[in-house]
């Protein structure tokens, strides 16, 4: 078998760490636009949305919290992505 590299040694596997959705955990039926401190959470520093495989969330409470992000974003609540502080 020419094309298989054969390891000397097994590889140290890791545990994989569970991710908790942070909106189901708490009982969060809604996502408020208005709620800045809990925005930022899922935010990068340059005011990106955070993808959900990062944050844990699910796909349903992902699509909430963006849809909130962006209505704070155009209030003027929170910064877009790239404009600085």
């Amino acid at each position: 078998m020419a094309g298989k590299v054969q390891r000397t040694e097994p590889r140290a596997l890791m545990p994989k760490r569970v991710k908790v959705d942070p909106i189901a955990s708490n009982k969060i039926d809604r996502v408020d636009y208005k709620d800045v401190n809990f925005l930022r959470k899922f935010l990068s520093e340059n005011g990106k949305i955070l993808p959900a495989r990062i944050t844990g969330c699910s796909r349903k409470n992902q699509r909430m919290v963006t849809k909130a992000i962006k209505r704070a974003r155009e209030i003027g609540f929170l910064p877009f992505a790239g404009t600085g502080t």
